[in-house]
């Protein structure tokens, strides 16, 4: 990975929220929403993790493979890139990147034990060829700063270091990888909003921190909205809901 995000292709390639809420024309002929597409990326990292559990592999991998996961679907269709292949396909893939590779036969072997059902039935070579399509689709753009790298400092500097505070910050900036953050905002600043966001849950008053640091405050604030805001709607949503969303990209 790229030792400097702001010369990374990372920092080059962040994009606007509305060119990351962009339905492609194949999944809009199916009748895919924007908020049927949103729902399927979010409802994406569930599968994602359960396989990364049982092949042990750390959460920077899920993270990265979130990430790529994300980044192909500004690029292509659902339709054409099968979210329930590009999940595991994308954590064989930032397995890698990451520098922790995990084996395609050891993927297929945990699809199969997690999954009955014949939507899951693939083999090696399914995951090898999904992996081409995504390395083309991405034009080998894999290189990904992840908000936890700044995260322990920022605790540390700002007296936050203690373990709840570093375990609450932690599972937001998890969180975090339900929505498209990583697409849009330097890690740091995702960062920062998760501890903003967790020094006002727990009633710390941090200003004067925040305000040393001279960072656009209102970016982070926004930040802090939108993880609230997912929170919240976040409680709304029914398995029923999520499943007529994936029903529409049927064949």
């Amino acid at each position: 990975m790229a030792a400097n995000f702001w010369t990374s292709s990372h920092y080059k390639h962040l994009l606007d929220q509305e060119d990351v809420d962009v339905v492609q024309p194949l999944d809009k002929e199916k009748g895919i929403t924007l908020e049927d597409f949103k729902l399927i990326k979010m409802h994406m990292v569930i599968p994602i993790c359960k396989l990364a559990q049982s092949v042990k592999v750390r959460q920077r991998v899920v993270a990265t493979a979130v990430t790529y996961m994300r980044r192909l679907y500004t690029r292509k269709s659902m339709s054409e890139y099968d979210p329930r292949l590009v999940g595991p396909t994308c954590l064989y893939l930032a397995s890698k990147a990451e520098e922790s590779t995990v084996q395609a036969r050891l993927l297929v072997y945990y699809i199969k034990k997690i999954y009955s059902d014949d939507k899951h039935r693939y083999e090696i070579k399914d995951i090898l060829e999904m992996e081409m399509k995504i390395l083309e689709a991405l034009d080998y753009y894999l290189v990904v700063f992840h908000p936890y790298r700044s995260l322990p400092q920022f605790l540390q500097d700002a007296g936050m270091s203690d373990i709840s505070m570093t375990q609450l910050t932690w599972g937001l900036v998890n969180d975090t990888y339900k929505m498209d953050l990583i697409l849009i905002h330097p890690p740091h600043l995702i960062a920062l909003a998760c501890i903003y966001t967790a020094s006002v849950y727990r009633e710390k008053d941090k200003t004067a921190w925040f305000e040393e640091l001279r960072v656009d405050m209102n970016v982070v604030k926004n930040i802090s909205m939108e993880i609230l805001d997912f929170y919240e709607s976040h409680r709304l949503i029914t398995d029923d809901r999520v499943a007529a969303a994936f029903n529409k990209l049927k064949p």
